[in-house]
Parts: C-alpha cells; structure tokens; sequence
C-alpha cells in the first residue's frame, strides 16, 4: 500500500512537471511572437500543476519515520509555494514573466525531491510551535524569492527602456512605476514574514545559535537588516530604480547561502544526517 502511494505521488508529480514546462513553453512562445495562446491559459496550467506538486511534497516530506525536510525535498516544497505566489501575484496585477522563472523551479523541485535523497534523520520529536517556524521560514524565503524574480524583471524592464526598445519581453510587463511599486509590496510582506519567523524560532528552538544552524541565524539575520535599511531607505529618502534592485538581491543571497548553503554543506558534503 505504501509503495503504491508513492508510486502515485511520483507520476502526479512527474505530471505536474510536465504542466509546468509545457505552460513555460507555450508563455515563452507567445511572449516572443506577441501572440497565441491567452495568458490565462498559462495560470490555469500551473494551477492545475499545483495540486499533483502538492501530492508529491506531502508524500515525500511526510515518512512513516517522521517528516523529512531534506535539502530536495524543502526544495520541492518551496518551488510549490514560489509557483503558487506566482499565479496569485497574476491575479493581483498581471506579471506574467514571473512564471517563466517560477514555473521551472517548481519543475526542478519536483524532479530533485523524486529522483534524489538527501542524508536526513526525519523529525519525529519537535518542540511546541517549531512547525510553525519552519513553515513561516519557508514560506518567508518563497516570497523573498518572488521579490528576486521581480527585481530582475525590474531590471530587465529599465535595460530595455533605456535602450529604448519596445517589444517582445518588454511588452508583457506593467509599467515601470507599477512594477517598482509591487516589488516593495512584495518585500513588505517578506519582511513581516521573516521577521515572525525569526521570532517564533527564538522562541521556540533550543538554540538558534547552536553548531548546526549557526550559520543560518547569522545569514538570516543580515538579509532580515538589508531588506529592512531599504524599506526605511525607500520611506524616508525614496530609494528606487538600481539601488533597490542590488539591495533586493544581495538580500536573497544572503538568505540563499545561508539556508541553502547550510543545508548543502552539511547534507551533500560533509554527508550529515542532520
């Protein structure tokens, strides 16, 4: 029964990456011909694909032994909230060219949780409210994420203005103004979330400081300060355009090393079930 399920978690999830690329596809295709299919075609691919990911990271995460958030599989489960906030923000305000950014993440997540394992003793005992915490980290990291997708969607949008072309990708973006206005939305909303994940983490762990996860309270912390001077930067002194670009990305680095760059080293390298 149990290899059954996992058998089934496998093919949605092989499904749902097939949504995923096919839909990247076809946004491509019209993005550069100006034509063909109507965007909603594409949101209603990934949100069909959403579903059969979802199966997949629940089937992988939650083991008999515990709940497994190895490297693959947290990557799985963050490509599925980065694809699910994608299609929100589309609702919100059309931003399509997030989705061929999100959409193969997603793809990749589902591909690396399904066909590769990561040393990892599954969880069994946490302590009250660290599910939250890590749930709350993760979710923060996917809408920091969203707000990297955008300022490089900002940047590329300036580059093409100032160069004074038009078409093609340009042409599928809001406004420039519209654009800068959502990624400081975007981060506001990271913010809130990284800062109560930071807290409930304090809160709730043991020792935020401890050998193994060091390294990720301090690189936490810092992106936590970046994206804080350029909220403040952006109120009082009205920080725009490239200065909001290079902050929004050193930012996500120093989130990317220092959950992910833990989460390698100690997984893949120094091959720590930890």
């Amino acid at each position: 029964m149990e290899d059954s399920g996992k058998m089934i978690a496998s093919v949605a999830g092989l499904l749902a990456v097939l949504l995923y690329l096919t839909a990247c596809f076809l946004l491509a295709r019209r993005i550069k011909r100006r034509n063909g299919l109507p965007i909603r075609v594409v949101l209603v691919m990934g949100a069909v694909a959403l579903p059969l990911h979802l199966l997949s990271v629940q089937a992988h995460i939650y083991q008999p032994l515990g709940v497994d958030l190895g490297l693959f599989n947290v990557i799985s489960l963050e490509g599925w909230l980065i694809a699910t906030l994608a299609i929100l923000v589309n609702l919100y305000r059309p931003v399509i060219g997030i989705a061929l950014v999100a959409y193969p993440l997603a793809a990749l997540g589902v591909l690396l949780s399904t066909f590769l394992k990561a040393p990892y003793t599954p969880l069994t005992d946490l302590p009250r409210g660290a599910e939250s915490h890590i749930l709350l980290s993760i979710l923060a990291y996917s809408v920091l994420t969203i707000a990297a997708m955008q300022a490089l969607l900002l940047s590329i949008q300036d580059h093409q203005l100032r160069a004074r072309q038009h078409r093609g990708f340009l042409a599928a973006l809001p406004p420039l103004q519209t654009m800068e206005s959502m990624l400081f939305e975007i981060i506001a909303i990271g913010l809130v979330l990284l800062s109560t994940a930071i807290i409930t983490g304090f809160l709730t762990m043991d020792n935020m400081f401890a050998q193994h996860v060091v390294h990720k309270t301090f690189f936490t912390i810092c992106a936590w300060l970046v994206f804080a001077v350029l909220l403040t930067g952006r109120h009082f002194l009205g920080w725009r355009g490239q200065t909001a670009i290079r902050f929004t990305l050193a930012g996500f680095a120093l989130l990317l090393v220092g959950f992910y760059g833990s989460k390698v080293v100690l997984e893949l390298i120094l091959h720590k079930p930890v």
